[in-house]
């Protein structure tokens, strides 16, 4: 079983392309979890067709405890026999969001949520790196497999090399390794090269480039991915490209993140910061 976790900055496009990767690999035949560890619990709702799925948190302050929780109540099965799963979170403004990133994924492996037939579980996880609770899946060695969903985008890349500092602090202690960046296109200048120099500088690949299509959008209003909405549309063909690089990959680094003049320069070689 390959447990991955998927980060990125937030509005990168994250969950969406989670989503549509795994539906890629449950067309191959492959055994799917997703787990989203976002308090907004949107990692789920292409899967499902809907809105919000029922979080562990959520059931855990209903019923006073997680341990009155039952699995088939918060890990259900969508499309493709996809089965997916949603920490949640605190009450707005009260307590850690971090925290039902922990005691969700802690519940699911108690429980038996990954059988042994379970290929792959996801993690989608909210923006950086920027507390224990959502590097969680990499601080305990849960994801061995890390992926930064980037752009061409000055503050995607501030958080894909943020994101790379931390799988460094844990590759030290742990397996944790980056598989790669995916470029979730923004159609920025020279941006496919631009990324290649970043995966580079961080001593890994860009796996994917993603491009744009309003293919996705027309999906996602329908609450579907795109390869269940218009599986024969050249955009699920990307996903399908993307799932089966990611069951191929080899490709697993420690990331050598850059200081923040470095970063600065490589903008600057492609002209992202010219004045």
């Amino acid at each position: 079983m390959r447990q991955i976790a998927i980060y990125g900055k937030g509005g990168i496009g994250k969950s969406t392309t989670t989503q549509n990767t795994v539906v890629a690999l449950a067309e191959m035949g492959r055994k799917v979890t997703i787990v989203g560890c976002d308090p907004k619990a949107d990692s789920t709702r292409l899967i499902l067709h809907s809105k919000a799925q029922t979080t562990v948190m959520d059931l855990a302050r209903e019923r006073g405890t997680v341990e009155d929780l039952e699995l088939d109540e918060v890990l259900v099965e969508g499309y493709l026999n996809v089965r997916c799963a949603e920490s949640g979170g605190p009450e707005p403004g009260v307590g850690c969001a971090g925290r039902g990133v922990i005691t969700a994924i802690n519940f699911l492996e108690e429980n038996g949520a990954y059988t042994a037939d379970t290929d792959y579980v996801f993690y989608d996880v909210l923006g950086d790196v920027v507390c224990g609770g959502f590097a969680m899946p990499i601080r305990e060695n849960k994801a061995k497999e890390i992926y930064i969903v980037t752009s061409g985008e000055m503050m995607a890349m501030y958080a894909a090399n943020n994101i790379s500092k931390g799988i460094l602090k844990y590759a030290q202690t742990g397996t944790v390794r980056l598989g790669g960046l995916i470029c979730n296109s923004r159609q920025t200048d020279k941006e496919n090269e631009l990324i290649e120099a970043l995966a580079k500088s961080l001593n890994t690949q860009m796996i994917h480039f993603m491009p744009r299509d309003n293919e996705v959008q027309r999906a996602e209003v329908r609450k579907m991915t795109v390869i269940e909405y218009n599986s024969t549309h050249k955009q699920a063909d990307e996903y399908r490209a993307l799932a089966k690089k990611i069951e191929n990959n080899t490709m697993m680094t420690i990331p050598t993140p850059l200081s923040m003049d470095a970063l600065e320069d490589l903008m600057m070689e492609f002209g992202i910061l010219d004045m």
